[in-house]
């Protein structure tokens, strides 16, 4: 439930939880039979909103937006320069090309190609698409306006991204009863709903150009040393200086994207725990912890099976929890659980 890849992404539930035995046991009763219910729909009318999780992602990426615009200029002007199109031909084509995100045949090449997701088989489309009419139902959404995917996979996972894209994995469709699986989808259901879908594939795609830039600008440092001497001093010195030069005149807020992964990623920890809460809402939050649970327990018997040389088994470094884009699973069951007593 995370991920432009994202979501990706980033970009899962991507990581399972570990719920106590009492947890576990309180929500299997609920799973027993499907919590599935019967009668008229009422369509919301503000069926979607952007929360402020959504709206600080987009603002922790705005110095590598600044920076993309400022790549694809140069590169526009230095076409233009040799006798290409107009400059503000390609720049403009690459502002507006983050409208794409919302269209619907490019959502579809969107799943297909950059997220290999594939269109569901005749008896996954049934299942699928009963599940997440309830759900959907239960939101007050009119699901028709989503596109279901799956995507091959041994994980227990789901996907929201673009615009109305939710995917699930085949594993997740194979092994969980209806009213897990929609505790799944109202998960994802909860990352559109919010705004937290489409604002990471945004962020994701105006950061692009430069990643793409750094990327090279890394590889060219490390052949610095290769090159002739003077080549060498003369290139240094030309980083520097435009180091500097950027440093002096932006006073010091070139350097903020250094500190942004690990801002997004605390910004990306809160936006699950605010789909987990929308799936809450629904009456899912049982169905949505016994995933949590199952998942990362069989995952941690995996780890105790091929353990990591020099790793021991749930212990990280700092870094990679800063990092991490999922808050871990004992946190996303403590907010469930307390949601639950609150309901009580």
């Amino acid at each position: 439930m995370t991920v432009p890849r994202e979501a990706q992404k980033p970009v899962p539930p991507s990581s399972g939880g570990s719920g106590t035995a009492s947890a576990s046991a309180s929500a299997s009763d609920a799973n027993d039979e499907s919590p599935f219910r019967t009668g008229r729909v009422h369509i919301a009318a503000r069926q979607r909103r952007t929360d402020v999780t959504a709206l600080v992602g987009l603002a922790l990426h705005l110095p590598h937006v600044l920076a993309s615009l400022t790549v694809i200029y140069v590169a526009s002007y230095t076409v233009d320069a040799v006798g290409g199109p107009p400059w503000w031909v390609p720049l403009g084509g690459w502002a507006l090309s983050g409208i794409l995100a919302f269209h619907r045949p490019s959502e579809r090449l969107i799943a297909r190609w950059l997220f290999r997701l594939r269109h569901p088989t005749p008896q996954e489309d049934r299942a699928l698409r009963a599940v997440w009419r309830e759900v959907t139902a239960r939101a007050g959404v009119d699901g028709s306006v989503y596109q279901l995917w799956v995507e091959d996979s041994h994980e227990i996972n789901a996907m929201a991204t673009a615009g109305h894209i939710v995917g699930v994995t085949s594993r997740s469709l194979r092994t969980l009863p209806p009213s897990q699986l929609a505790g799944v989808l109202a998960h994802e259901l909860g990352h559109h709903t919010r705004g937290h879908a489409w604002a990471t594939l945004l962020a994701f795609w105006y950061a692009l150009p430069c990643r793409l830039a750094w990327r090279v600008l890394r590889r060219l440092v490390t052949r610095v040393d290769r090159m002739p001497r003077r080549i060498m001093i003369l290139t240094v010195g030309l980083l520097g200086a435009t180091v500097i030069a950027l440093a002096t005149a932006t006073y010091g807020l070139i350097f903020l994207p250094l500190a942004t992964p690990y801002l997004a990623a605390a910004v990306s920890r809160r936006s699950e725990l605010r789909a987990d809460e929308h799936a809450a809402g629904l009456g899912f939050a049982s169905q949505l912890m016994t995933v949590l649970s199952d998942e990362h327990d069989r995952k941690n018997r995996h780890r105790a099976d091929r353990p990591v040389l020099g790793i021991p088994p749930g212990k990280e470094s700092i870094t990679a929890r800063l990092l991490d884009s999922c808050p871990d699973v004992h946190t996303r069951l403590h907010h469930l659980q307390a949601h639950l007593d609150k309901r009580a």
